[in-house]
């Protein structure tokens, strides 16, 4: 069984956003995201400074009181963002609906998920006793309730399969939402990506290692290829896509925003942290995505890079861009939008996922926020500053995460057939 696979919903929460529409037109005026953190004392902290959601009301998406209060933040992103997608693509297991429970599954993973519940129960024991953590922590912690949370919101009673593999959490999911389609395992699938990490032992963890951007200025901090970059800067929030097999979307008349086409996934088998250096294994997964989705020379590619903004990553980057494709690097079109969100970690993937369908149904590159100085090693098309007009037939979003982990999804602009 070889069936094509599309997009019908798309949802996020960002710090430059949370609706697709506000989160695409901040991406397209370069708007930064990153600001001095407002949620708690930095006095301590090495770094001040993150991309943080903003004016978030849980009830804008049909959350109750009681549940927003109850739940790790990752988890209430992760609902809020699966609303919006759930909404734009129409589809309903409910008794009147359009897809059967048993065929309507959830893919959907956090980088570390609910972290701010651990600390928080952890600080009890310590402090006040065993018998004060509360029954809900384990429930509200572990990574795999955000999907659980959803699936049960939406009866989506098919395959449900959180992942967890660091930063290119989200790209996996997708991938591999995409597989369970193509293949025959569901219909229709929500996927995605949450992550509330912005705590203090996060920064102070991410900082520590020497990850973290140390800039004093907030809206010139995350600088992904730029000359000036010094690591990268935390972010919040998810994204989440609905996919769905063609012709039961057509079947049923949804709008197909783009079609998903091809999926890698490598290991570098080489550092817990840093990326191999010579790019090959990252490539690999590039390779992957772009062969099972038919590229050729004569599409117009558009690239959403991983840059995190750190100096290994966007030199081994720009070197996989380049195995992978070759003398077709040059022609690319790439950027990073964490200039302007910020490392969403495990939700990173999705949102940019999001941005490169965004660019193949616009016919719009997203610009590279804050690149005015581009590293002579970064010596391909990062699309610096301003957005720019293409013919775009294809798009990719590439991850790489902690444990060598690589991702790669592929979309392809959708022509009405």
């Amino acid at each position: 069984m070889n069936r094509r696979v599309v997009v019908t919903g798309m949802g996020v929460i960002t710090p430059v956003g949370n609706d697709v529409r506000t989160y695409w037109n901040s991406l397209l005026d370069g708007v930064c995201g990153i600001d001095f953190v407002k949620a708690f004392p930095t006095d301590d902290l090495p770094v001040k400074i993150a991309g943080e959601v903003k004016d978030f009301n849980p009830a804008d998406y049909g959350i109750e009181p009681g549940f927003a209060r109850k739940q790790d933040k990752f988890t209430v992103y992760a609902v809020a963002a699966a609303w919006q997608a759930v909404q734009q693509s129409g589809i309903s297991s409910a008794e009147d609906g359009n897809i059967d429970p048993f065929r309507f599954g959830v893919y959907v993973g956090s980088g570390i998920g609910g972290f701010t519940t651990m600390v928080r129960e952890t600080e009890k024991i310590l402090t006040e006793g065993p018998k004060w953590v509360s029954p809900l922590f384990i429930p509200t912690m572990i990574a795999n309730i955000a999907a659980g949370n959803i699936a049960i919101r939406n009866n989506a009673c098919g395959p449900c399969l959180p992942v967890v593999t660091a930063c290119a959490t989200s790209t996996h999911a997708i991938g591999e939402a995409f597989r369970a389609i193509k293949y025959g395992h569901a219909d229709a699938i929500i996927t995605g990506g949450s992550e509330a990490s912005v705590i203090p032992i996060a920064i102070a963890g991410f900082a520590n290692a020497k990850a973290l951007s140390r800039a004093e200025d907030p809206k010139y901090a995350s600088l992904p290829f730029n000359r000036n970059r010094g690591g990268f800067v935390m972010a919040e929030g998810a994204g989440m896509l609905v996919l769905e097999e063609y012709e039961h979307a057509r079947a049923r008349g949804a709008e197909i925003l783009a079609e998903v086409c091809g999926y890698g996934n490598t290991c570098d088998a080489h550092h817990v942290t840093a990326p191999r250096p010579d790019g090959k294994t990252q490539a690999a997964a590039i390779r992957c995505a772009l062969e099972e989705a038919g590229y050729t020379s004569d599409d117009v590619l558009y690239i959403n890079a991983h840059g995190t903004g750190t100096a290994l990553n966007d030199t081994s980057e720009t070197m996989a861009f380049k195995l992978a494709l070759g003398d077709d690097a040059a022609r690319a079109h790439i950027s990073s939008t964490k200039g302007s969100t910020g490392h969403m970690l495990g939700a990173a993937g999705a949102v940019e996922a999001i941005a490169s369908v965004l660019a193949l149904m616009n016919g719009t590159v997203p610009p590279t926020a804050n690149l005015d100085d581009v590293d002579p090693e970064c010596d391909l098309d990062y699309t610096p500053l301003k957005p720019v007009k293409a013919e775009l037939t294809m798009a990719i979003s590439d991850s790489l995460g902690f444990g060598g982990h690589n991702g790669c999804v592929a979309f392809r602009k959708y022509n009405g057939e």
